[in-house]
């Protein structure tokens, strides 16, 4: 039977999340999905692609069979998920691993719970992926790449081999990474950037080549 799962958050990653959901249950019946949770009231009693928001994230107290997945991003919070985990205080076992099934995961690669990794993503060998990493469409990690919890990688982003991505790390959409070089905790790249040297933990680096500073535009968060 399928397994009942709630995912916490009602933005764009949480409609992304349900096709993505939807596609895995072509392929074979794995997931019912419930609803969605947001902390936003306003949202209550709406729906999302047709899915139901139920009410706060405090209301998950009511669903306690159900699996759980974290759609919530943020380039300008990128520890917003590791906060909103930490605040759910759900065992791991509670977190559903989404992994959409035009993604290419080699055998050797492994994804820890909570993550959710979209269409078209490719991880090529020996790489590890932490807890609750967000993957959007057409990211490629490439052999010996290490990512820690919470690492959000926005779409087409691409990374050299034996990089290291700390924790709460935001990886804007369509950047590369060279090989070798590491991303700190909670750091930020913007979108396009091409990183050449190592980034310190919670610095925003962006450009061609990256550098440090604060981003000229205003960045919109995603729920």
């Amino acid at each position: 039977m399928p397994t009942p799962l709630i995912l916490i958050g009602a933005g764009g990653f949480a409609r992304e999340t349900i096709e993505l959901v939807r596609a895995i249950n072509r392929e074979a019946p794995t997931w019912e999905l419930v609803g969605l949770l947001d902390d936003d009231p306003e949202l209550g009693g709406q729906e999302l692609l047709g899915v139901p928001v139920l009410g706060l994230c405090s209301a998950l107290a009511e669903y306690p069979e159900a699996a759980v997945a974290a759609c919530v991003a943020s380039p300008q919070d990128p520890l917003r998920r590791l906060r909103l985990i930490a605040r759910l205080g759900l065992p791991l076992e509670r977190y559903a691993t989404l992994v959409h099934p035009r993604a290419t995961i080699a055998g050797s690669a492994t994804v820890g719970p909570g993550s959710i990794v979209q269409a078209n993503c490719v991880l090529t060998a020996d790489i590890h992926v932490g807890w609750h990493v967000a993957m959007m469409p057409a990211v490629v990690l490439t052999h010996d790449d290490t990512v820690e919890d919470g690492v959000t990688f926005a779409a087409g982003v691409r990374v050299a081999s034996s990089v290291t991505i700390e924790a709460g790390a935001y990886i804007g959409a369509g950047a590369l990474l060279r090989e070798r070089v590491s991303v700190g905790a909670g750091a930020l790249v913007g979108m396009g950037s091409v990183v050449t040297k190592p980034i310190p933990a919670g610095e925003t680096w962006y450009g061609s080549p990256a550098r440090p500073g604060t981003l000229p535009q205003r960045l919109e968060a995603v729920r």
